[in-house]
């Protein structure tokens, strides 16, 4: 299968009202304008160097989401670079984003990492900790960020019960969180959840948001 049709198979399949996010880590700018030629404008990235090396040879109207793990000593590389941090994994990664954005004279548009995988290497808030941080209304210090919903990875198992019931965990954040009219969010409607292996389950639990490598791109190139 090539690039062109696995775009187009995913957008063929995904509901409407959910959206794809095509993996383009560790792949090169060929494999980027092939996926872009087939109608794909979301591609996802996870690491700082590599985005921007990307960015100014793809087309200009690409929206690029940061996915993987962001070191605080990369965050102003970043900032302006990206239509969505996916990975926010700490308040102090948040409040970092937030400063560097407002020294920049932008608003970075990102979602909050929740940790519900049985893996240790999972970064990310605990659920707990993470309705915390919005029933003590701590978010209405940021001045030059918007939190745009949540995202968050489910164990990594053949167990498709296990799977379930993490995206479950996570989904139960997002909706605790969006439907609690009390903390007046305005713009709180994504919820990314799923990867090759398990987007489907991922969006039958709620997600607006898959992020699909593999699948379209094949196995890693470098």
């Amino acid at each position: 299968m090539s690039i062109t049709s696995e775009i187009k198979e995913l957008h063929a399949e995904l509901p409407e009202g959910v959206r794809l996010v095509a993996v383009s880590k560790f792949h090169p700018v060929e494999a980027v304008a092939e996926a872009y030629a087939a109608g794909q404008r979301l591609f996802g990235e996870s690491r700082v160097q590599e985005l921007l090396q990307k960015i100014p040879l793809c087309p200009s109207d690409i929206q690029w989401h940061f996915i993987g793990h962001l070191q605080t000593n990369k965050v102003r590389q970043l900032i302006g670079k990206t239509a969505l941090i996916e990975s926010v994994d700490s308040e102090r990664l948040l409040e970092l984003i937030d400063r560097e954005s407002e020294r920049a004279g932008v608003v970075t548009r990102v979602l909050m990492q929740v940790h519900v995988a049985r893996e240790e290497t999972k970064f990310g808030f605990w659920p707990e900790e993470l309705l915390d941080y919005f029933k003590a209304r701590r978010f209405e210090s940021l001045k030059a960020t918007h939190i745009c919903g949540v995202m968050g990875m489910a164990s990594n198992t053949d167990d498709v019960e296990r799977v379930r019931a993490d995206f479950r965990a996570i989904a139960g954040v997002y909706h605790a969180v969006r439907d609690d009219g009390a903390l007046g969010l305005r713009g709180f409607d994504t919820l990314s959840m799923g990867m090759s292996g398990d987007w489907p389950i991922a969006v039958q639990e709620g997600s607006s948001l898959v992020r699909v490598g593999t699948r379209i791109f094949g196995p890693r190139q470098y």
